[in-house]
């Protein structure tokens, strides 16, 4: 395994529009990865839990829900970590939409 990505994505909706905002929107974050497909999906307290299978690898993820922003973490198995850059990139972006 590699190194995970680590994310801030800042909004103004409060915990529990952030939590809803998320919870809609739960299959974009898929497309962040080249090939994803989210398999499944949960919460534990403020903490969404997800795992997505790209490029035939597991991809597991953790958007932690804040005030005042979301502290996300993916976990790349070695094959998709080739495209780490993009991915942080692309996620910062669809976040941003996605919590306005």
């Amino acid at each position: 395994m590699t190194d995970p990505i680590t994310v801030d994505i800042p909004h103004k909706l409060g915990l529990e529009g952030a939590r809803a905002k998320l919870e809609n929107g739960v299959g974009q974050i898929a497309g962040v990865i080249p090939g994803g497909s989210m398999k499944s999906h949960h919460w534990q307290g403020n903490t969404l839990h997800f795992e997505l299978e790209a490029l035939g690898q597991q991809v597991s993820a953790q958007l932690e829900v804040f005030d005042t922003r979301i502290h996300a973490i993916i976990t790349l198995p070695p094959m998709v970590a080739l495209f780490a850059s993009k991915i942080k990139s692309k996620l910062g972006q669809v976040g941003t939409k996605l919590l306005k």
